[in-house]
């Protein structure tokens, strides 16, 4: 049964500079003004923009989840905007560290989600975590597919089984170096979206909204890698929104690494039609033929 209202979002592809969470949250606040004078109603930051993606020193950074500073900095941002807001930080939980999605609302914490499947040098700072949430935030039934996790169907799927209407899609991706020059830039970006394109299957398969959001520009650099490698913290940069249907419902530009908003109205008119489809997937599909989903290899 859906719940949704009708509401606009905003995803915002911005630069999470590596363990400097004081300059990050206000720059953040800014971008929280940006979308309530657009009048969203929520808006989506990326994976891990609080402390850095893979920042060296993360355990130390690390916060509790909702107690920490840092989510009190949100909580209080969330208030004054009145703003529903979806951010990711480094969550420390007793001696584990999370690479984690918090969401908050002008009246206060609601949930957080944790990255399941850890990508490339991400095992070296973080555990992954084991529960899939779907949180009501009184408009619409929030999941949150963190990143890397988006390459594994099951996770969707199983958010909208258990009545996501929207995937919240927050990424901190490193999809193709650049270099300074405007060729070199828009390649990297051109690449990013098309990397991400794919993930409209998600919403469509679903028949859920879905927004996606990378960080954008060069976090810092890691001394103990070459300036080109695949591991520094540096980010080209996406936002896309799609419909239930997977069509393309908002985009941010293809040229410039630059950090951006983008926003859209989401209909729940679309959602019920979709759904309403004879071809409509999760009515349509036969579980009792995949058990082969849930054996390890």
């Amino acid at each position: 049964m859906l719940v949704m209202q009708a509401f606009r979002v905003a995803a915002v592809s911005m630069n999470g500079f590596l363990g400097e969470p004081a300059r990050v949250l206000a720059a953040m606040d800014l971008w929280c003004a940006r979308a309530a004078e657009c009048q969203a109603q929520l808006v989506l930051f990326p994976e891990l923009v609080v402390h850095g993606h893979c920042t060296p020193n993360t355990a130390q950074l690390a916060e509790p989840v909702p107690n920490g500073p840092s989510s009190r900095a949100l909580a209080r941002m969330a208030s004054r905007h009145g703003l529903v807001i979806s951010a990711g930080l480094s969550e420390r939980d007793g001696d584990a560290v999370y690479n984690t999605q918090v969401l908050f609302s002008p009246s206060g914490f609601i949930g957080k989600q944790r990255k399941l499947h850890l990508s490339r040098d991400e095992g070296n700072h973080y555990s992954g975590g084991d529960e899939l949430t779907v949180f009501d935030t009184g408009f619409a039934k929030i999941g949150t597919v963190i990143c890397y996790d988006n390459q594994f169907p099951e996770v969707a799927r199983v958010l909208a089984l258990r009545g996501a209407e929207v995937l919240l899609m927050p990424h901190a991706a490193r999809f193709l170096p650049w270099t300074d020059t405007p060729e070199s830039e828009a390649a990297a970006r051109r690449h990013s979206h098309a990397f991400v394109s794919v993930y409209a299957l998600r919403a469509r398969e679903n028949a859920c909204f879905a927004v996606l959001t990378d960080q954008a520009g060069r976090a810092g650099t890691l001394d103990t890698l070459p300036l080109d490698h695949e591991n520094q913290p540096h980010h080209a940069g996406v936002a896309l929104i799609w419909g239930p249907d997977g069509a393309v419902l908002a985009s941010a530009q293809t040229e410039r690494v630059i950090e951006e908003m983008i926003v859209a109205d989401l209909d729940p008119s679309l959602l019920a039609r979709e759904r309403a489809l004879v071809n409509y997937t999760i009515a349509r599909r036969r579980p009792e033929l995949f058990a082969e989903l849930v054996r390890a290899r």
